[in-house]
């Protein structure tokens, strides 16, 4: 029938990628959107998240013996300076912006998940460990 096998092996290829991307959206129209917005899984992940958003800051603001700290990372930065090895300096200086950044993400996301705590006991979901 096809006497070229390279034109047999193209037209092959095309027809085969032409029933995938006529299958793609007939299998995403089959998925249904989310019912809700989630809220009795968070008021129930809410006691964890408290605590590791907590444990999180404890950490950061930590002093130079606290592994995470950025007090730690600090003198760090100052020890590459101190050798003389700036490209080292550098990296640790990137990640000490970095950390300092994590802080105030962390106390808005702290001070949200009260209000989110105090909305979960009003509802009745979870428990209300507003602190």
């Amino acid at each position: 029938m096809f006497p070229n096998r390279k034109a047999t092996a193209a037209l092959g290829a095309l027809t085969l990628a032409g029933a995938l991307f006529a299958a793609a959206p007939a299998e995403a129209a089959t998925r249904t959107a989310p019912k809700g917005d989630g809220a009795a899984a968070i008021c129930k992940r809410l006691p964890k998240t408290e605590k590791r958003v907590a444990d999180s800051i404890t950490r950061l603001n930590g002093d130079a013996t606290v592994p995470g700290s950025i007090a730690r990372l600090e003198q760090r930065v100052a020890n590459a300076k101190t050798a003389g090895h700036t490209e080292i300096e550098k990296y640790l200086n990137d990640r000490l912006t970095f950390r300092k950044s994590l802080l105030p993400t962390l106390q808005t996301r702290q001070a949200d998940l009260k209000s989110v705590a105090t909305w979960c006991g009003a509802q009745g979901e979870g428990t209300a460990a507003a602190k």
